[in-house]
């Protein structure tokens, strides 16, 4: 398994077990939206300092990899 494989982890019980970047509750899809509504890398970074570079590198890539289930989150978690 390569290290951005392992980043990414679904536990029972957290976030629903969404993928999240690991040891945290930052859910992949909840990351891929920011992106999507045109939030920077820097501006994410800036208002989670949790986080690094390579989380969303990370993020990232699980996202392309799985493009409908996170297409599939976010529609879920969309709010009404």
């Amino acid at each position: 398994m390569s290290a951005a494989a392992s980043w990414i982890e679904k536990t029972p019980g957290v976030q629903g077990g969404e993928a999240c970047i690991r040891a945290t509750r930052h859910t992949v899809w909840g990351l891929a939206e920011w992106q999507r509504l045109g939030l920077s890398d820097a501006r994410i970074l800036e208002h989670h300092p949790d986080l690094s570079t390579a989380d969303l590198e990370a993020a990232w890539n699980y996202a392309a990899r799985h493009p409908d289930e996170i297409d599939a989150a976010i529609r879920a978690n969309a709010v009404q």
